[in-house]
């Protein structure tokens, strides 16, 4: 193979814009005032667009275990290789655990949120300890 797929080139853009969504979202949020519609709007932009991140990094998992990557012609020094698949690692754990950490997050808050237009409740009982070790994780 020569090149990426099609899918795989398409998810990776699609990817990159549902990352930048989410983090101009919740950047963004900060120049409203708390409470207002614009800073609701933003709060629950980031919300959805950090799920579709990991469903489309889940979806990226899956089409890479597909199709083999392209070679690169001259080869790279093999420690280039290694840091590159190294990065690729932490780029998939990033952007499938941040997602997770949020909706974590919201659970140990114990504030009910919105996917889609649909009323999701705290699934687990609040804990405010296990909250700020979450909202670290997540907001570092």
């Amino acid at each position: 193979m020569n090149r990426f797929s099609k899918t795989q080139i398409y998810l990776h853009w699609i990817t990159l814009l549902f990352v930048a969504i989410t983090y101009a979202a919740m950047e963004l949020r900060g120049w409203f005032p708390k409470g207002s519609s614009t800073y609701l709007l933003m709060r629950e932009t980031h919300y959805n667009a950090g799920i579709f991140v990991w469903v489309l990094m889940f979806s990226r998992l899956i089409i890479k275990h597909r199709y083999s990557d392209p070679s690169i012609v001259p080869p790279p020094p093999a420690w280039q290789m290694k840091a590159a698949s190294l990065m690729h690692i932490m780029l998939y754990i990033t952007f499938l655990a941040l997602p997770l950490l949020g909706i974590a997050l919201m659970a140990y808050s114990g504030k009910s949120w919105s996917f889609l237009g649909f009323n999701v409740s705290p699934f687990v009982t609040p804990n405010s300890e296990i909250k700020a070790l979450i909202k670290n994780i997540h907001e570092t």
